[in-house]
């Protein structure tokens, strides 16, 4: 990743906590498929963009610090992750993980998964796991499940005060998973960046 120009996104702000998902078994695939890979890189400016954050997010709250869960990740990582959700149907797997032949922005280097932690280490209640597969992960549902009781006004609260310093930084929330974030458009970062092999 360094050869291609990625940024260890902790030599920016090293207060950014990392726990990268996918170099763990605590994840939708159950297994370690990162291996050695335990720091988080993007593109030099997503990277910069992710430190804006941090920094808004410290601003607010000094108790409070972003917690990365992933990165850029490896084209052939991706196809590991598409093909460990073979029970559901393209379209329906789409929705979780993009498709190799579409490509991530993850594997641009311009995503990014992450959540809140306090400085002590506790990452606050999102009201669902990093990874869960369900509408209860939508950013898009979250007063229908605030009116129904299924989601506390504090995890909602806590979901919109990460959109925020996100947002606020430059980066783009999608509709279906309250901790992914976009630097930029899937078609601009093809045109900008290479695939991270």
């Amino acid at each position: 990743m360094k050869q291609q120009g990625l940024v260890n996104v902790k030599s920016l702000d090293p207060s950014i906590a990392v726990l990268l998902k996918y170099s763990t078994t605590d994840n939708f695939v159950k297994k370690d498929v990162y291996g050695c890979m335990t720091a988080c890189y993007l593109q030099k400016k997503p990277a910069q963009m992710l430190a804006k954050a941090n920094a808004i997010l410290k601003k607010k709250h000094p108790n409070y610090r972003l917690l990365v869960y992933d990165g850029g990740r490896p084209f052939a990582i991706q196809k590991i992750l598409w093909n460990s959700l073979s029970q559901y149907p393209p379209h329906q797997r789409e929705t979780y993980v993009a498709s190799p032949s579409q490509k991530s922005i993850h594997n641009y280097g311009c995503a990014v998964d992450l959540t809140i932690t306090t400085s002590k280490g506790v990452p606050l209640d999102m009201g669902t796991p990093f990874d869960f597969f369900g509408k209860l992960a939508y950013p898009s549902h979250e007063e229908f499940f605030l009116k129904n009781k299924q989601l506390t006004a504090q995890q909602v609260a806590n979901r919109r005060l990460l959109r925020s310093v996100m947002q606020q930084a430059g980066f783009m929330p999608i509709k279906y998973e309250w901790w992914h974030f976009n630097a930029l458009a899937r078609s601009e970062a093809k045109q900008v960046y290479q695939i991270i092999e």
